[in-house]
């Protein structure tokens, strides 16, 4: 079986378009956001957010050559709606979400459910209609049970709503291991 992250960049692959505007609402190391910027090309625009200032050294440093129009803010993905200029809300094709910690960093930061639920709120505002959500959630790790169920949860009431469709790709005797939850916005 392919790895979640392929499935999730598949996926999105269907709904960007070259000079779209897209989100990596974690930046991690940049792998999501390197992805979603060779998708939108010169004319698109990729934001990002990530509370270590190395995520976004990181991600800025994969993304040099990239000639995509790059905004990356020091900020929480809970405060995207402020970031994003308001021309663009409900134009955005895709948000990825990779919830957890910055790998190879420190595991006492990460991820949490109230403010992962503020930003989930505010995607679904920002989204372009046929536009895609990915969430990578985490229940392996301290935090990251909570955090799965809380999301999940948020999600399977929140996109009963006939403008939303959600999928969730849960790997099969494993309840510890990654889950990939995916929303078309109708």
């Amino acid at each position: 079986m392919a790895r979640l992250t392929d499935i999730a960049q598949d996926w999105l692959a269907e709904s960007i378009r070259e000079g779209g505007h897209v989100i990596d609402a974690t930046l991690g190391n940049g792998a999501d956001a390197a992805f979603l910027a060779q998708h939108i090309g010169k004319a698109g625009t990729l934001f990002g957010f990530d509370v270590q200032a190395q995520a976004l050294t990181a991600t800025q440093t994969l993304l040099q050559h990239q000639p995509c129009q790059q905004s990356f803010f020091l900020a929480g993905h809970e405060t995207m709606a402020k970031h994003i200029p308001r021309a663009l809300h409900g134009h955005i094709q895709a948000i990825m979400f990779n919830l957890g910690w910055l790998p190879n960093s420190d595991k006492s930061i990460i991820t949490k459910a109230d403010t992962t639920i503020a930003a989930l709120e505010q995607s679904l505002e920002l989204l372009a209609p046929e536009g895609r959500l990915s969430v990578m959630v985490y229940p392996g790790h301290k935090g990251g049970d909570s955090e799965a169920a809380q999301v999940m949860a948020w999600l399977s009431q929140t996109c009963t709503h006939p403008a939303f469709t959600l999928n969730q790709i849960i790997l099969p005797n494993r309840p510890t291991a990654p889950i990939l939850l995916q929303v078309i916005k109708l």
